[in-house]
């Protein structure tokens, strides 16, 4: 069979393995077992389809589309992201779609926005005057 030395060298280095040497192994095999399983689909083959920002730009450019901030009221938004969901669109396609039919709409039909009211101005306060001490008259 096998020496008898042998096998209690080999038992003797398994018992004199330091926490950090197991600990150190216990990684490395963790890391194999990682290695061994893959990169996932969000980090490999399928994340290079989608464009970065700069390619994406260009391509909206391309298309004739511009970039156009507007400032919303909270409801209105909600609603229209609501429509969106409802129809399976997305929130671009939908309000492009509602603007051009907004437009496209007799001027009649669209209410004028409602004018500002004045409001009359106060009459700026003077500050008052200040007091100056009358001088003495010497006699």
């Amino acid at each position: 069979m096998h020496n008898p030395s042998i096998v209690a060298i080999v038992a003797m280095s398994v018992i004199r393995m330091k926490k950090t040497d197991l600990v150190k192994n216990l990684g490395l095999k963790i890391q194999g077992k990682m290695r061994a399983a893959g990169v996932p689909g969000r980090f490999g083959e399928g994340a290079a389809q989608l464009p970065d920002r700069r390619e994406q730009r260009k391509l909206d450019q391309a298309a004739g589309l511009v970039p156009f901030a507007v400032k919303l009221h909270g409801e209105l938004v909600r609603q229209l992201q609501a429509q969106a969901q409802a129809e399976g669109v997305h929130v671009h396609a939908l309000t492009e779609r509602l603007l051009r039919a907004g437009l496209a709409a007799e001027p009649a039909a669209v209410p004028p926005p409602a004018p500002k009211a004045a409001t009359p101005k106060a009459p700026a306060k003077k500050a008052p005057a200040k007091k100056v001490p009358a001088k003495k008259v010497a006699s």
